[in-house]
């Protein structure tokens, strides 16, 4: 299986011996990924993204990769956005205390507040990145967010909105009604309900945020990539923690993916789909939807080769750990 300029629409990296731990997997195997700004100082200074993604790029050690770089959102004006639009991907907006280092978030979705930077946005052609979940009962909270996203798309009609690794039924069906609403969708996601994280013993290193859902939530998604839907685009949310902070009270929220999604993803479109559609959800997709092009391809081969998924690699451990694939990135 052959698969074009594969991109990562929404991909955690960490800094520093993190950064340089993880990068390898995502730089090795995709075209280009998004770049989360959630850092522990979040990104919102282009002087501190510049050296962000020169210090990503020091870590790729040579391979093809290009950092799409976001900032965190907060009231940038206009005249800034204007300045900073060549060093920018996107915007993500993260509801205060939400996830991991949203603190600094957006605590208050009233309109007239947005407007300024969402207008700004919207005659820049910044998309909005958005981390849809309200302080709700946990199940609920990205179904709930989706009358806030009805908000967003009907009075900025101009700004691309992306629900980001939507987990919910809710949210599928609502990408189909408004024009300007794309979505990502995570590997995790499309394997793993609730069940799996806290029906049996419970498992930390499948703890993310959003939580998983439901099997009809799950169902739902797997349509949406299964046949490749226009709209919606793959987007790992591969978020990386030290073995300590998972297994222990009050463990980070966080899958860590990057190793092994092209295998996983390769079996899963083999099974339930087909080459064309993976193609789509990895890659095509999205450069219609973000206007992508690359001097340069890069091709990505997957053999027929069965391995197993190491149990950790340095401190942190992978999706599907211990686990046999049957496919390979070919070296």
């Amino acid at each position: 299986m052959t698969l074009k300029n594969p991109l990562d629409m929404h991909l955690h990296l960490r800094d520093e011996s993190m950064l340089e731990l993880v990068a390898p997997f995502s730089t090795k195997d995709f075209k280009a990924g998004v770049i989360m700004p959630n850092l522990i100082t979040p990104l919102t200074e282009i002087t501190a993204l510049k050296a962000y993604k020169e210090r990503i790029l020091k870590a790729c050690k040579n391979e093809d990769f290009i950092p799409l770089m976001t900032l965190f959102f907060k009231d940038y004006d206009e005249k800034f956005l204007e300045k900073a639009k060549d060093e920018l991907f996107a915007i993500k907006l993260y509801p205060a205390g939400i996830t991991t280092n949203s603190d600094n978030g957006i605590s208050s979705f009233d309109i007239e507040k947005l407007k300024p930077t969402l207008n700004a946005m919207s005659e820049l052609g910044l998309p909005l990145l958005v981390h849809g979940e309200t302080n709700d009962f946990v199940m609920d909270r990205e179904a709930n967010f989706a009358k806030i996203y009805e908000k967003l798309a009907k009075n900025f009609p101009k700004l691309k909105i992306v629900m980001e690794h939507i987990t919910t039924k809710v949210l599928c069906n609502l990408l189909k009604d408004y024009e300007n609403l794309y979505a990502t969708i995570t590997l995790h996601h499309l394997i793993i309900t609730l069940d799996d994280v806290v029906g049996g013993k419970m498992d930390p290193h499948l703890f993310c945020k959003p939580i998983a859902k439901r099997y009809e939530d799950k169902d739902a998604l797997c349509e949406l990539a299964f046949s490749g839907y226009e709209k919606a685009m793959f987007g790992s949310d591969s978020a990386p923690h030290p073995l300590h902070t998972k297994e222990c009270c009050g463990c980070a929220a966080g899958v860590f993916s990057a190793p092994v999604i092209l295998p996983v993803l390769a079996e899963l479109f083999e099974k339930h789909s087909n080459e064309v559609n993976l193609q789509k959800f990895i890659s095509d997709n999205a450069c219609k939807i973000h206007n992508l092009k690359f001097e340069n391809d890069k091709i990505i081969t997957l053999e027929k080769q069965e391995w197993q998924v190491p149990q950790k690699y340095g401190d942190v451990v992978p999706f599907m750990a211990g686990k046999n694939l049957n496919f390979k990135v070919a070296n």
